[in-house]
């Protein structure tokens, strides 16, 4: 009896789609399809209907069951995006059996009804433009960071118990596919290994609230820029439980897809701002990235590998992309050591500009956390960034405190195996000794650089800074002329020029090996 009602069901959902495809007007409808739905795009609206299909982590095999998984789908939508997710609708019969949306009939198929956005604005077609910036991943950030703010707190233990049977189904999955079983093997020994270390600080992050009911899937092509803003989409409606998990998890995505699109910078530029935004406490997490990031890419690669192909030539591309993503799951999975840099300058030399730069070419992926001495010493005082301090909050006793948090910042994040990069003055020699000592107290590679302009080039630059964390101005940079420095051991940059050669010549500075290459 299940086959007929199947192929019913099937023939049923055909001519829906027929109807659906076919419009109401002259603009034509365009049709996207996945493994699990089918979404109609006409005129300003969309139309998405779930397709008559079970599988191990959904079931919509019953009409019922589709008008639940609408229900949920804009429940959850809603609570990122209400400016799209519109209303659950039924398609309906007439009494003369035609289709038509939203009638009186019975219903025999449920859509959810959402707001038909440009496609070419998700972050995905961004990111192929090149069209990412600053001022945009930094909204992105805040967003994400915003949506885990809101969400509902989670158990800690499913999320936890479920890493496991993601890595071997991930091993399972990869296998069949066909990539080399030694790197299938390496890929599961690491993570599994990983996972080890790493489970009591995974459980006592779920004990401090950093297990949420998060988005789930933050690819690149579930973030939509709409007026000017961030909009992230398609958030996992069908099992809570795939999306209740490490807030850190769910912004591996994002960081991950950035990295795989060939934008390590504006990847980097992600973590740093989420941190900057969020709990310190995000911090003692860091050790967790490598194996995030790399089960993200591996299940992205996986994915890739089931996707449907029309035609040869489409298989041999998702194969392609799969193994892109499969070749960045080993590199993330295997981090190499962390490196402290530390960026110092007079005010207007362009040391903060140079150090959101060279972040991202700082491994291991997705980059350096940058240690600020402006942030730092605003929040040592407890004001924002941009509010400006007085001169009490420059003497030589704060600065001195302001220089030991940063140091001991920089131990805590270095000990967890992630690089940092530390920007501040550095104009005296005892304090270019006490972070050098921080690095030789690890064992870790230390690279100082100095940056040098000149007097006019540096006034004009504080000149003209808004919203910045820096309080120094024209006076101050003329008062730092006479600043006694001492021999300067670091290399020296000249950073007179513009932002893309400074970064250029400070890139030069350091040793190549092993530096992240990206856009």
């Amino acid at each position: 009896m299940s086959a007929p009602a199947a192929t019913s069901t099937a023939a049923q959902q055909r001519e829906v789609f027929d109807f659906l495809g076919r419009g109401a007007g002259d603009t034509p409808v365009v049709q996207i399809d996945t493994h699990g739905a089918a979404v109609f795009l006409e005129g300003n609206r969309a139309l998405k209907i779930k397709r008559a299909v079970k599988f191990p982590f959904l079931d919509y095999s019953t009409l019922a069951k589709r008008k639940i998984a609408c229900e949920q789908e804009l429940a959850v939508g809603r609570r990122f995006a209400p400016a799209i997710y519109r209303r659950v609708v039924p398609v309906t019969r007439t009494d003369k059996g035609a289709l038509q949306i939203g009638g009186d009939g019975p219903a025999v198929e449920w859509a959810v009804e959402m707001m038909r956005f440009d496609d070419s604005a998700t972050l995905d077609h961004l990111a192929r433009a090149g069209s990412l910036g600053p001022e945009l991943i930094d909204a992105v950030a805040d967003a994400i960071a915003a949506s885990h703010q809101a969400a509902p707190l989670a158990a800690t233990a499913p999320w936890v118990a479920s890493i496991e049977p993601i890595l071997a189904d991930d091993t399972n999955e990869l296998a069949a596919g066909g990539f080399a079983a030694a790197d299938v093997a390496m890929l599961d020994t690491s993570s599994r290994s990983a996972l080890g270390r790493l489970r009591p600080l995974l459980e006592q992050r779920g004990a401090a609230g950093f297990v949420r009911w998060c988005h789930g899937d933050l690819h690149l092509a579930n973030i939509v820029v709409i007026d000017g803003k961030p909009t992230l989409f398609d958030a996992i409606e069908f099992d809570p439980a795939i999306a209740s998990v490490d807030v850190l998890y769910d912004l591996a995505f994002p960081l991950m897809d950035l990295l795989h699109y060939g934008h390590g910078s504006d990847s980097a530029q992600l973590l740093n701002r989420y941190l900057a935004v969020t709990s310190a406490d995000n911090l003692d997490a860091l050790s967790a990235l490598p194996l995030l990031l790399s089960m993200r890419a591996a299940i992205r690669a996986k994915v890739m590998l089931a996707r449907p192909a029309a035609n040869e030539t489409i298989r041999q591309a998702n194969r392609a992309i799969a193994e892109s993503y499969f070749d960045l799951a080993l590199r993330l999975i295997a981090p190499p050591p962390p490196r402290l840099i530390a960026v110092g300058g007079l005010s207007g030399t362009g040391k903060s500009v140079l150090a959101r730069a060279l972040s991202g070419h700082i491994p291991p992926l997705p980059g350096a956390v940058v240690l600020r001495s402006d942030v730092a010493r605003k929040r040592l005082h407890g004001v924002t960034d941009t509010e400006r301090l007085p001169a009490t909050a420059y003497t030589a006793e704060v600065t001195d405190k302001v220089y030991r948090s940063l140091a001991e910042r920089a131990v805590h994040i270095l000990k967890q195996g992630h690089s940092v990069i530390v920007d501040a003055v550095f104009s005296k020699p005892d304090e270019r000794h006490a972070i050098e000592s921080v690095a030789a107290g690890l064992g870790i590679p230390f690279h100082g650089l100095f940056l040098t302009a000149d007097l006019a080039t540096r006034i004009a630059r504080v000149a003209g800074r808004t919203g910045d964390a820096s309080d120094a101005t024209p006076e101050i940079v003329r008062q730092q002329q006479s600043y006694a420095q001492g021999v300067i051991g670091w290399a020296t940059i000249n950073a007179g020029g513009t932002p893309a050669e400074t970064l250029a010549r400070a890139r030069a500075a350091l040793p190549q090996a092993g530096q992240v290459c990206s856009t």
